[in-house]
């Protein structure tokens, strides 16, 4: 099936509650996907049998490789269904293992379809070393020559440990709906209080984690509608239009100064209306309101 033809099918459905297995076959080719340690050869998270929760046979997160535009891929897609996308021992173990494959293999690209609140902390530090491995194993990938393109646009968003791993890849593509932070707002609340950050505050929430927000600081390289084949354009157009170079110092350190800028010009504010504004936005407040397409001529507007 063209491109063509299914973006005609996305009108009835969306990214952002679709299960980890829909989304892979809206982003690859049709029929290109082979599915690596599937259900009949894993075992459920040891941890949480022990706790006597539940488990899942995928633990969350299914791994495998395909195309996308008949060139060879492998894909990362977390299930924010189950536990929150939230990363075990067998989740994280089953991700670096793909990365470490495509090291070996040399595929087009690595597609991380992120959706997760972080560490699962049921598993404590099996969790938490889990998460490490990842980070390493996505810098070793791109150390290789292989782009690593997270796209998160799931019911999860990005939080926690995954925030860092998806800030850790090559470029990050959002939709609105799609959110990004280190700590969620329920943790920010939980810790500092409801003063501090009120997460049931949605709008408040989606101003300050949100993928407008997030691509408007130029945290991700592209923001598409709540689409599956949105997403799937949109990462074929990075990786038609992008050489990805292995990551430098020099480019780490031009970053570091580019966040430290940042830290200091948007000191002490608490809403993203007042980072909009300093921005240079002269109607912030109706960024909430505007489609992608005119987001996107306003963010070129803001650094051409």
């Amino acid at each position: 099936m063209t491109t063509e033809n299914r973006s005609a099918l996305s009108l009835r459905h969306s990214y952002f509650e679709a299960t980890a297995r829909q989304r892979i076959s809206w982003i690859l080719d049709e029929g290109s996907f082979r599915e690596l340690m599937p259900p009949t050869e894993s075992s459920p998270s040891t941890h949480l049998a022990a706790l006597d929760i539940p488990g899942a046979f995928d633990d969350g997160v299914v791994i495998g490789q395909g195309a996308l535009d008949e060139k060879p891929v492998f894909i990362i897609s977390q299930e924010g269904q189950f536990m929150g996308g939230s990363v075990g021992e067998i989740h994280g173990a089953k991700i670096v293992g793909l990365l470490r494959r495509a090291i070996r293999d040399k595929p087009a690209a690595v597609l991380f379809l992120v959706d997760s609140g972080g560490v699962r902390l049921h598993e404590a530090n099996a969790g938490l070393i889990a998460i490490s491995e990842i980070m390493r194993a996505i810098l070793d990938t791109r150390a290789a020559g292989i782009p690593v393109v997270a796209l998160v646009g799931g019911s999860c968003g990005a939080f926690g440990g995954m925030g860092i791993v998806t800030c850790l890849c090559s470029a990050i593509v959002m939709s609105e709906e799609g959110r990004l932070a280190l700590s969620g707002p329920e943790v920010i609340e939980t810790v500092a209080g409801v003063e501090e950050f009120d997460s049931r505050d949605r709008a408040l929430v989606w101003r300050v984690t949100g993928g407008k927000h997030r691509y408007l600081m130029n945290d991700c390289a592209a923001l598409v509608e709540d689409d599956p084949f949105a997403f799937r354009d949109a990462a074929r157009q990075l990786l038609a239009d992008n050489p990805f170079t292995p990551p430098d110092l020099a480019t780490q350190k031009q970053n570091q100064l580019r966040l430290l800028a940042r830290l200091e010009n948007f000191k002490g504010m608490r809403d993203g209306l007042q980072v909009w504004q300093a921005l240079g936005i002269e109607a912030p407040a109706n960024i909430p309101m505007m489609n992608c397409a005119d987001l996107t001529r306003l963010h070129k507007e803001l650094y051409t």
